[in-house]
């Protein structure tokens, strides 16, 4: 089992050795979405990193994403990583998009996967319905193409964040920092090697988003899963995998 690290006030997972891989995950979205990121890549050379975003113990002005951001680069410098490969999926893919801009020096090549940044669906809702279980099912069934991988864990964890009333305040917080600090005039100043993996049925951010990223983004390449919704890493870990092992060797990364 992979243990969290807790040290100089980073909760993280480190695992294997080798060039540095920084996962940064989503907003309604835990480490363990990782999982089989964490199995592979320290076995071929990798030493892959994930702190946990501090979405519910950051001071509420401190609740956006650019802080998010700066965060990531104190969790660098106190690893004392650089020429690093930042893997973000949702939310973690606008941090690290900001983190590249920011701190292009650090950053040797850049992942995207069902990133905010230009558009999505489903962030800044305010849950309405938050008290309706069968309502919190459905949507979280929603991010992904197969609702089977929405296990009863992910909807129960789902369910209780959004119920309780001071996370559900720095969720909409995040939510709505994210559709403000858009993108799309940054994008093509950031120079560096991106890898765009998105699902083909991607409902929180479509796959026009995808294709608006790589037109933008001057350093990336466009890779499709099909069958799959928000998360490629969780409904097609393999696949994934192999995309972005294969994405890493031809650019010496």
């Amino acid at each position: 089992m992979i243990k969290t690290i807790s040290e100089n006030g980073f909760n993280y997972i480190s695992v294997g050795s080798g060039k540095p891989i920084v996962i940064l995950h989503g907003l309604m979205g835990g480490l363990s979405n990782f999982d089989a990121v964490f199995k592979y890549f320290p076995n071929i050379g990798y030493e892959v990193l994930a702190p946990e975003l501090p979405i519910y113990t950051s001071n509420i002005l401190n609740t956006n994403v650019k802080f998010f951001a700066e965060f990531v680069y104190k969790f660098v410098k106190f690893k004392k990583l650089k020429d690093v490969v930042v893997l973000g999926n949702s939310l973690g893919g606008h941090v690290g998009l900001i983190f590249s801009k920011l701190y292009p020096k650090l950053i040797k090549g850049l992942i995207l996967t069902g990133s905010s940044g230009l558009y999505e669906n489903s962030m800044g809702d305010s849950y309405p319905k938050r008290e309706d279980y069968s309502y919190i099912k459905e949507r979280t069934e929603a991010v992904f193409f197969s609702p089977k991988i929405a296990t009863k864990k992910i909807v129960d964890e789902v369910y209780k964040s959004v119920n309780d009333r001071r996370k559900l305040i720095k969720i909409l917080a995040m939510a709505k920092s994210a559709i403000r600090h858009n993108m799309s005039k940054d994008l093509p100043k950031i120079d560096i090697e991106t890898a765009i993996i998105w699902g083909e049925n991607d409902k929180v951010t479509p796959p026009d988003v995808a294709t608006e990223f790589h037109k933008l983004l001057p350093k990336s390449e466009l890779f499709w899963i099909k069958k799959c919704g928000h998360a490629p890493m969780m409904e097609h870990p393999m696949e994934f995998n192999l995309i972005m092992e294969n994405w890493l060797k031809g650019k010496s990364i």
